[in-house]
C-alpha cells in the first residue's frame, strides 16, 4: 500500500507522535480490502493523548491509508508476549532515521 509520508507526518507532528510506524497484516500478502491497518505509534514524551485523541488519529489517517480502519497501538499498549516480534518487524513510516 502506498503510504503518503508528508501527509502523515503533518498528522505526526500535530498530535507530538514521535514515531509511526506499519504492523500487521498490512505488511503480508493476506491482506484484503476489508482489512485493518495496525499502526504503532510512539509519543513525544510527556504527551499521553486519551482515548478521543486516538480515535481522531485513526479518523485522520484512514483516507491518508486507502480508507481502511486504522488500529492504533503504543509499545506498552502490546503483549509481552510479542511485543519484541512486532517492533522488530514494523515498517517505519515517520521519525525513524
Amino acid at each position: 500500500m502506498p503510504v503518503p509520508r508528508e501527509q502523515v507526518a503533518a498528522v505526526c507532528r500535530r498530535y507530538h507522535i514521535r514515531t509511526l510506524a506499519l504492523f500487521g497484516s498490512v505488511l503480508r500478502e493476506d491482506f484484503a480490502a476489508d482489512s485493518d491497518v495496525d499502526v504503532l505509534v510512539e509519543f513525544e514524551p510527556g504527551r499521553t493523548p486519551g482515548y478521543f485523541t486516538l480515535a481522531r488519529i485513526a479518523w485522520e489517517l484512514s483516507p491518508l491509508l486507502d480508507g481502511h480502519e486504522i488500529d492504533i497501538r503504543t509499545p506498552n499498549g502490546l503483549s509481552p508476549y510479542f511485543r519484541d516480534e512486532v517492533i522488530s518487524s514494523a515498517y517505519p513510516v515517520y521519525g525513524y532515521g
